[in-house]
C-alpha cells in the first residue's frame, strides 16, 4: 500500500490517542482505590462480627450484674422484714432464729456484693472493648469514605480522559486516508498500530531491527507503507529512523 508520510504521521498520533483512550478506560473502570476499598470492605466485616461477639459478652455481663442486684435487694427486703420482726418478738427463741436469719443474709448479701464488684469490672472491660471496636469500624468506614471519594474523582477524570481522546481521535483519523486507516485498524488488534522508526528501532514493540530488515525499509519509496517485522505495527520513518 502506499500512502503520504504525512498520512502515516498522523496514523502515529491516532495510535497515541488509542493508547491514551486504552489508559484512561482501564482507569476509569479499574480505579487504584478500588482493591483497597474491597479489602477495607472485608476488613468491616470482620470487626462488625467480632462486635457483635463483644456487644453479646457485654449484654450477659449486663444481665448477670441485674440478677445479681435483684437478689441483694430480695436480701435487703428479707432483711428489713426480719429486723422488724425482731424488734416486736417478745419470744426468745424466736429471736434467735431471726438473729440467725439475719446473719445468713448478712453473709448472703456480703457474697452477693463481691460477686457485684467482680461483674462491675468485667462489665467495665466489656464496655472499653465494645468501644474500643467501635473506634476500630468508625475509622474503617473513615478510611473507606476517603478512598471512595478518591476513586470517584479518579473515575471522573479518566472518563474526561477518555472523552477528549476519543473527541481528538475521531478529528484527527477523519483526515487519514479510509484504507491506511483500515490498515491500520487491523494490525492495531495486535500491536501498537503504528510507531516511529526511531535509531532503527520499532517505536511499537522496542525491538531493534535486524540489518537485513533495514535494508528491505531503506529501497522502500517514501510513501510505502511499510511494518515491523517484529510486531507488524505500521512504521514511520523520518530523519531520525537511522536508515
Amino acid at each position: 500500500m502506499n500512502s503520504s508520510p504525512a498520512d502515516q504521521r498522523r496514523l502515529v498520533e491516532v495510535a497515541e490517542l488509542d493508547a491514551r483512550i486504552r489508559a484512561a478506560d482501564h482507569a476509569r473502570k479499574n480505579p487504584p482505590q478500588a482493591a483497597r476499598v474491597q479489602e477495607l470492605l472485608a476488613r468491616r466485616q470482620e470487626l462488625s462480627q467480632e462486635l457483635t461477639a463483644r456487644l453479646g459478652a457485654r449484654d450477659d455481663l449486663r444481665t448477670e450484674l441485674s440478677r445479681i442486684e435483684s437478689d441483694v435487694a430480695v436480701v435487703d427486703a428479707r432483711s428489713a422484714r426480719d429486723a422488724d420482726r425482731l424488734a416486736t418478738s417478745t419470744n426468745p427463741k424466736q429471736a434467735q432464729g431471726f438473729e440467725s436469719e439475719l446473719a445468713a443474709l448478712a453473709r448472703r448479701k456480703s457474697d452477693l456484693e463481691d460477686a457485684e464488684l467482680e461483674v462491675m469490672e468485667r462489665l467495665e472491660r466489656a464496655d472499653a472493648a465494645v468501644a474500643e471496636q467501635e473506634a476500630l469500624i468508625a475509622q474503617t468506614n473513615a478510611d473507606g469514605a476517603e478512598l471512595s471519594a478518591e476513586g470517584k474523582r479518579v473515575v471522573a477524570e479518566a472518563s474526561a480522559a477518555f472523552d477528549a481522546a476519543t473527541r481528538d481521535r475521531a478529528a484527527v483519523a477523519g483526515g487519514v486516508p479510509a484504507d491506511l486507516l483500515a490498515l491500520y485498524d487491523k494490525v492495531a488488534q495486535r500491536s501498537a498500530g503504528a510507531a516511529m522508526l526511531a535509531q532503527r528501532t520499532c517505536g511499537g514493540c522496542r525491538m531493534v531491527l535486524a540489518g537485513t530488515d533495514l535494508q528491505v525499509i531503506r529501497r522502500a519509496a517514501d510513501d510505502d507503507v511499510v511494518t515491523c517485522p517484529e510486531c507488524g505495527c505500521i512504521l514511520v520513518r523520518d530523519g531520525e529512523s537511522g536508515l
